[in-house]
């Protein structure tokens, strides 16, 4: 583990991994395109789309996860069975024909692979593995796979030491929905649940029957305190997997690893590695398995924290590239202005620093006794009164000091996680952010015990050492759920901020802080992917763009946003009403439903109003009505149609800016279905949606036409150009150019190797109120003759006036034969 402070040794590039037995030798892919596989979108339609991705010009596709999954799930990450690829999207034999068809036309297959968790599904039998450890308790086979405290509900009356599995999903207490529960045969069925009985209680009482099963059936309300197995974050019917232990990797992993060998996967992305007990221990078996195949890791990177550099792979999958394009795109100083003018618009106390205070509040939310992770937290508890009753050393510390500890420390902990393996000294890192986490030092004895449990400083113990792991566990629960789900919708200011991986308390970045970070990832991870667009992003790239404009015009905005309330009537939600007209801008055009569907989701993850478990039937109400009153009124709706017009401008800039970057800097860029267009989404499912990929293969063969006002035949035409560039030709080392004059810092430059130059416009609206280019120059690398791939205008080397080599376009992307 390295900090920011201490960067990490150069690593070799991820280049040609030794091939694992029977396997292709994997290659670096130059792009992929992601593809979310669904009921709606198999993989017979990924098949048919395979000449207009090697068309467009990407190396691998990325698929969503392959195993099968619960009925008609649209994401894939609720797998129930490990032992077969998806009959949902055509099975293996759909696979392998994809896979033949990619290999014809030069393209291979990246998996997403899902190591932390398993469905809990309805019915309940379609997990196996989980429906025996439900009928035959902690003797089941099955038992090591689930991440189980067998020890924090009494069993069955006949064997109450030996613990049993809390089951919240009745929608009532238990004895209101008594006369719910049916026995069929060896089933015990409830609406659609069907769990299996314990053998030999079939015929008991209900009652009775009732207390002798290795399960407890309880009202859904109880999860968050009496849980007793690992969820995938606060997703009760999510089950963590034990992916730690071999046998359970190995048959977890063995159709995956099995279709590698078999050259029909070329690589993976790790989903949420951060959930794993050892995540560097996981890579490692993955990578000896499969002989070093490409494999990413989904890491989140908070500020500027490093990736381990002991991880075994190519990279993470591009977050932290998101937010350096974006925040080089981004106006540092308008936003905090803006950050200033929504506060006043929403009457918030002025603080120093509100989005981080934002963030703690909303860590603090999570792992409060009735937080939603107050069950992750109770286990942590437990542990540690059972190590102080081994050891009086470490004994007399109550359940509520201990609690309250690490709260403290949860909330106050800066990153995602601690990286810390029981029996290794834990990284400088690690310690480094429990220190700051309770505040560069605590005289506090439980907290103190508690960081040291963290850290594994107190020797080996079974105890210790599940402590140690459950708390970096947890740590990562809260910080996903804290921030990214929480705080995130909760502090508005500008929406484009509030990304995963971002830090809306640290907007914009400097040009050279961005040649520092692309410096970095090509020396460090030059084979990590960088994305803009996700599943999971909260907003696509494209609208992220278009709000980033707000940030160049604070006081302009504040005054739109305050006359379209004035106009909408009076409300008693100025923050909803600041969310909703960011929101309408970001999408435009949307749907009263989509439009609605985002709404009422971010009202409810920011759990101030009204939540998830706890919905305000009136505020949603109130929250929906003004959301569909703007579309009844004729006149707002032209103000919000001319204000959008009037971005456009400065939004082509900054999305044709941000594509040209994400597709020229260091890493391997990673395409999200549909976004080779400008693609207006919110967060899911507004962004799974099924995309016409054959109407996109119509548009791309004319995208080179001009049109003039047709932004998305110019990305489309980018995003082609850019990408047979790479696959075509290496792009060589990373080196900023030099732009001088009074205008320079609207313009972002930077040469790959001797022979393509990247030059894109950054605040755009700026430029334009500033004089636009003036005597700005750039200085292009000398040799002979430059080439605008976009538009095919040729420049001389050298000085080269920026109002000349950006004419008619915002970017630009230029080439030469023979380098120097």
């Amino acid at each position: 583990m390295t900090s920011a402070a201490e960067p990490a040794q150069p690593r070799p590039a991820a280049t040609t991994p030794t091939p694992g037995p029977a396997s292709t030798p994997t290659a670096t892919p130059t792009a992929s395109y992601r593809l979310q596989l669904q009921p709606g979108f198999t993989l017979r339609d990924a098949t048919a789309a395979v000449p207009y991705l090697a068309a467009l010009g990407v190396s691998h596709l990325h698929l969503s996860p392959l195993l099968e999954a619960a009925p008609g799930s649209t994401h894939g990450y609720d797998t129930v069975d490990h032992g077969r690829i998806s009959e949902q999207l055509g099975g293996e034999p759909a696979l392998r024909a994809l896979a033949a068809e990619a290999g014809r036309h030069g393209l291979r297959l990246i998996a997403d692979v899902v190591p932390n968790h398993m469905a809990v599904p309805v019915p309940e039998q379609l997990n196996q593995p989980l429906w025996q450890v439900l009928r035959d308790g902690p003797d089941s086979p099955y038992a090591r796979w689930f991440d189980i405290d067998w020890a924090a509900q009494p069993g069955p009356a006949d064997a109450p030491d030996r613990g049993r599995v809390l089951l919240p999903l009745l929608g009532d207490r238990l004895g209101a929905v008594l006369d719910q529960l049916v026995v069929d045969g060896e089933v015990l069925r409830y609406h659609d649940h069907a769990l299996p009985l314990r053998p030999g209680t079939a015929g008991l009482p209900l009652p009775e029957l009732l207390g002798r099963q290795w399960y407890r059936l309880a009202w859904w309300r109880l999860a968050r305190t009496e849980l007793n197995y690992r969820r995938f974050f606060t997703v009760n019917e999510l089950i963590a997997v034990r992916v730690e232990i071999p046998e359970v990797f190995e048959a977890t992993h063995g159709v995956l690893l099995r279709l590698h060998r078999d050259g029909v996967l070329d690589g993976f992305r790790i989903d949420h590695p951060d959930g794993l007990a050892d995540p560097r221990g996981y890579l490692q078996r993955l990578a000896e398995a499969t002989g070093g195949a490409y494999t990413v890791v989904e890491k989140i990177l908070t500020g500027e924290e490093r990736l381990p550099a002991d991880w075994p792979c190519a990279g993470t999958t591009g977050y932290d590239a998101l937010r350096r394009i974006d925040g080089v795109l981004t106006d540092q100083a308008g936003a905090r202005r803006l950050a200033e003018r929504y506060e006043h618009f929403v009457g918030a106390p002025a603080g120093p620093d509100p989005a981080g205070a934002a963030a703690r509040r909303g860590r603090a939310d999570m792992t409060g006794p009735r937080g939603e992770l107050a069950t992750e937290v109770g286990r942590l508890v437990r542990l540690a009164v059972r190590i102080g009753a081994a050891e009086p050393a470490h004994a007399d510390h109550a359940p509520w000091q201990l609690h309250d500890a690490l709260q403290r420390l949860l909330t106050g902990y800066p990153a995602y996680r601690p990286y810390v393996r029981p029996g290794e000294p834990a990284p400088a890192v690690s310690a480094e952010q429990l220190r700051a986490a309770l505040g560069d030092g605590s005289a506090d004895p439980t907290e103190r015990l508690v960081a040291e449990l963290a850290l594994g400083r107190l020797g080996r113990s079974p105890e210790k050492d599940e402590f140690c792991v459950r708390f970096a566990q947890t740590a990562a629960a809260v910080a996903a759920k804290g921030v990214e789900d929480t705080a995130y919708y909760r502090w508005n200011a500008l929406l484009s901020l509030n990304e995963v991986g971002g830090e809306p308390a640290r907007p914009g970045l400097h040009p050279e802080e961005f040649h520092a970070w692309c410096r970095y990832a090509e020396a460090h991870w030059p084979a990590g992917m960088t994305v803009l667009s996700t599943h999971d992003t909260k907003r696509s790239a494209d609208a992220r763009a278009r709000l980033a404009v707000l940030a160049e015009q604070p006081d302009v905005w504040a005054a739109v946003a305050a006359a379209w309330s004035a106009a909408a009537g009076p409300g008693d939600d100025p923050d909803g009403d600041w969310a909703l007209w960011q929101t309408l801008v970001a999408a435009w055009p949307i749907t009263p439903d989509r439009l609605v569907t985002a709404l009422l989701k971010a009202a409810r993850e920011a759990k101030l109003r009204t939540s998830w478990t706890s919905p305000d039937p009136g505020y949603e109400q109130a929250l929906a009505d003004r959301a569909r009153a703007v579309y009844d009124d004729p006149a707002l709706l032209s103000r919000i149609e001319e204000y959008v017009r009037a971005l456009a401008p400065y939004a082509r800039a900054n999305t044709l800016a941000a594509a040209l970057l994400h597709l020229t800097v260091p890493g391997v860029p990673d395409l999200y279905q549909g976004s080779e267009e400008p693609l207006h989404t919110l967060v899911d499912p507004d962004n799974r949606g099924v995309v016409d990929l054959g109407a996109l293969a119509v548009r791309l063969t004319d995208a080179a036409t001009p049109r003039p006002g047709d932004l998305a035949r110019e990305k489309l035409h980018l995003t082609a150009t850019a990408l047979h560039l790479r696959r075509d030709r290496p792009l060589g080392a990373y080196r900023p150019l030099t732009v001088t004059d009074l205008a320079a810092e609207h313009l972002l430059a930077f040469a790959r190797g001797d022979d393509v130059v990247t030059a894109v416009t950054r605040l755009p609206y700026g430029l334009e109120r500033s004089g636009g280019w003036r005597d700005t120059v750039v200085e292009l690398p000398s040799g002979r003759e430059w080439r605008d791939e976009l538009t095919g205008r040729r420049f001389a080397a050298g000085l080269v006036p920026a109002a000349e080599l950006l004419a008619g376009s915002p970017v630009a992307l230029l080439t030469r034969k023979g380098g120097a």
